[in-house]
This record gives C-alpha cells, structure tokens and sequence, in this order.
C-alpha cells in the first residue's frame, strides 16, 4: 500500500475534509422521516474551503482526493 507524507496544509485540508464528510452523514442518518437540514453548516463548509485553498487545492480534485486516498484509505 502506498503510502503519503502529507504537508501540515495537506493534512488540515483533509481533515477539514473528513469532518465536513461525517458533518453531512450525522445530519442525514437516522430515520427515514426524520427533517433533514436544508444546508451544511456554513462555518465546517468554510474551514473545509479554506483548507483547501491554503493546501493549494483548489481546482485540483484530482490531487486532493489522491492525497486523501492514501492518508485515509477505505476498508
């Protein structure tokens, strides 16, 4: 398995990441009819943006989610 060694940057942005991903899965988990919330919270958006663009991210998904593959690859 290759793994990465990620920049403080890198690794913020995918952290920010992570948590704005578990941010939206805990709002829409649970029952079936329960009210769901309408936007994600704007300040784990912001951080997750922010993030990304100190890291010099944005606009390159694909070296993003590179980066994100091999410091939290799936099970």
């Amino acid at each position: 398995m290759h793994t990465a060694v990620l920049t403080d940057r890198e690794r913020t942005a995918v952290q920010a990441y992570l948590r704005l991903l578990h941010t939206v899965r805990a709002a829409f988990d649970g029952p079936p009819d329960a009210p769901r919330p309408a936007v994600v919270p704007p300040a784990v958006l912001a951080e997750a943006e922010q993030a990304l663009a100190d890291a010099g991210l944005v606009g390159n998904e694909e070296e993003f989610f590179r980066l994100l593959q091999s410091w939290f690859p799936r099970p």
